[in-house]
């Protein structure tokens, strides 16, 4: 399981998170993120043949749902980066504990004057402090905490790197960042 997985089953709880999200709760037909239109042909695995003789929507109600899609994407997407702050917060915490505590025993293993006289094993016993604080290190980076200390900007890089096809971007917090657009002649 990724960090990006993870912090989805801890943050995508709240009922308001999903209804930012995947689109009001409970609401009958309707395929989470899509609009009611698309939804029954989506469901269906079918592609529902176009019609030519309906009208296409007017430009302002396009533009006005367009805004409406980016401010519930802008908004689902600060509140699932502010969710993972907490949580990132204290995986710094341990890491940032672990490794004084293995600084200093490292610090106290070196300069005891008994280290260079018995064998490697035999100091590393004699230094519990040092042994149990340098296993628990490696095994938290096993674990995957140099990941977990920075999951908000995993997450903040990957979406700028799916929103410059959009020629958007946005900042560490989620804020969407709209660019202009290029001029085409």
């Amino acid at each position: 399981m990724n960090s990006l997985d993870q912090a989805e089953g801890e943050c995508g709880r709240s009922e308001r998170a999903r209804s930012c999200f995947f689109g009001a709760p409970g609401a009958a037909g309707s395929a989470p993120g899509l609009p009611e239109r698309a939804a029954p042909s989506l469901r269906s695995g079918t592609k529902r043949p176009r019609e030519a003789s309906a009208p296409s929507a007017p430009r302002s109600r396009r533009s006005s749902s367009a805004q409406t899609d980016l401010k519930a994407f802008e908004r689902r997407l600060t509140e699932y980066i502010a969710c993972l702050q907490p949580a990132t917060g204290r995986w710094r915490m341990i890491l940032i504990v672990v490794s004084v505590c293995t600084a200093t025993g490292a610090w106290n293993w070196l300069i005891d004057p008994e280290t260079q006289k018995v064998s490697f094993f035999t100091s590393l016993w004699n230094h519990p402090f040092f042994t149990i604080s340098c296993i628990t290190l490696i095994g938290l980076f096993f674990a995957g905490i140099h990941k977990r200390v920075v999951a908000p900007s995993i997450i903040a890089a990957r979406c700028r790197t799916v929103l410059a096809e959009y020629n958007m971007s946005c900042d560490d917090t989620g804020k969407l960042i709209l660019k202009p657009r290029p001029h085409v002649q």
